[in-house]
């Protein structure tokens, strides 16, 4: 079998590699940076993270399965901790081994069925052929940056070029959007700033990390409830913990709770009732310093941030290989190329506590799917049938998901587990009769 190629070296990257070489399956890991970690590491050029930044759902509810996180790794880790935890799974597993770094990926083409892929390193290029592809490079490093209605004549940024506070210092500030990112910045901003607003199109939900001294996202227990029911449950909470937005001045969401994803944050509401934040409408004019909002009040900014989110990225693969559609590629469980059985789009997948977990099942299910295929099993014609006929299908388990960019690859996390469950069930009946077919007919390997 010819090498796969893995583009990245992030989280969803590092358990794709992990499940190809368990699988047999020979794999070329290609990374920009000089180590693993992806977006956790804040020192890759790719990296969109700040200095105070933590995981916004709990370590239990995150962490890989099969190599937990130590009992000193706080319960919402900082992005250093995470970076380690990355390299020691790496260490772990041997995927270093398995990696070229400081390798940028220029280009994919196919070639016949197998894929040409260019690279460059320490500006010389080199193309190789591979016999198959899994793309792994984030969903969170494209900056989605809308234009402001008139010209700004402050400082104009993006969240992703944000680092450090010290950049809020004696300054007027004035976020777009709200976020998980958003609202952790303009909590670091509250801090340091001269003044800092924050202005929101559309409300928003919000959550605590903790309640009764426990991670919001791990309560519940086992029970699973119905969908309506966990969102009713939820709203609740959201309510007596921490009031309605509509009480802090912000907007009333117009959606149901989970149909976008809810800001885990109660301290930018703290700040915003002690008047540190505060909340404007929608940005309806910019002229020089001074920014209109739709109420028709204004204000006047040194500093403009745009916390408005990141856009799906592949610059080395052209688009019409990826069956892409409207915001996103139309693929089967958001991973399955309906044509291509040598292309998997790693990790374009999001739902409110899928974890670093639910990514490392998707990699297991393709990993199966590989080896079956090159195998002639059953379950493998199967699946393959299934994402030729399916491609586009989402897995929202009947969530009416906003019609946004960044929620175009949202998925409900229950009903999607139960489809890789499926698929991967089938795929390891199917290894397990061809081992035992093997064992079988070849006594002796019993023996080994």
């Amino acid at each position: 079998m010819k090498p796969f190629a893995v583009i990245g070296a992030g989280p969803m990257g590092l358990c794709s590699v992990r499940n190809l070489a368990k699988h047999g399956i020979p794999c070329v890991g290609f990374e920009i940076h000089s180590d693993v970690g992806g977006l956790w590491d804040i020192d890759s050029s790719t990296s969109t993270m700040y200095e105070s930044a933590h995981l916004i759902s709990s370590k239990k509810m995150t962490e890989f399965a099969e190599f937990p996180m130590g009992d000193d790794v706080a319960l919402f880790p900082h992005h250093s901790e995470l970076r380690e935890y990355f390299r020691a799974y790496a260490r772990e597993f041997d995927l270093y081994r398995h990696y070229e770094f400081e390798t940028e990926v220029v280009r994919c083409e196919r070639e016949g069925d197998d894929w040409q892929i260019t690279t460059r390193r320490h500006g010389e290029e080199q193309t190789r052929v591979f016999g198959g592809l899994l793309i792994a490079n984030g969903t969170l490093h494209h900056p989605n940056m809308p234009s402001l209605p008139g010209d700004f004549a402050g400082e104009l940024l993006h969240s992703s070029d944000y680092r450090d506070p010290a950049i809020f210092d004696g300054k007027r500030v004035l976020l777009v959007g709200c976020g998980n990112s958003g609202a952790d910045i303009a909590v670091d901003a509250a801090h340091r700033a001269k003044s800092v607003d924050i202005s929101l199109r559309r409300g928003y939900y919000f959550l605590p990390k903790f309640i009764g001294g426990k991670a919001t996202d791990a309560l519940g227990g086992r029970i699973k409830l119905p969908r309506f029911i966990q969102q009713r449950i939820s709203a609740a909470i959201s309510k007596l913990m921490l009031g309605t937005p509509e009480q802090y001045g912000l907007p009333k969401p117009d959606y149901k709770m989970f149909e976008s994803h809810p800001v885990i944050n109660s301290l930018i509401l703290h700040h915003i009732g002690h008047g540190d934040i505060k909340a404007r409408k929608d940005v309806a004019e910019v002229d020089g310093h001074k920014v209109t909002f739709a109420d028709g009040t204004s204000g006047e900014y040194d500093m403009v941030l745009m916390a408005t989110g990141y856009k799906l990225h592949y610059p080395f693969i052209d688009s019409e290989h990826l069956n892409w559609e409207g915001f996103a590629p139309r693929l089967y469980l958001n991973v399955f190329h309906p044509q291509y059985d040598n292309l998997f789009l790693m990790g374009m997948v999001e739902a409110a506590g899928l974890g670093w977990e639910g990514r490392n099942r998707q990699a297991e299910m393709v990993a199966l799917y590989i080896k079956q295929l090159a195998a002639g099993a059953e379950s493998a014609r199967k699946l393959k049938q299934t994402k030729l006929a399916e491609a586009g299908t989402r897995a929202d388990g009947g969530m009416n998901y906003l019609k946004l960019e960044r929620m175009a690859y949202y998925v409900h996390k229950d009903t999607y587990l139960k489809a890789l469950a499926g698929h991967t069930q089938d795929l390891l009946r199917d290894h397990q009769v061809a081992d035992t077919a093997h064992f079988s007919s070849n006594p002796a390997a019993a023996t080994r």
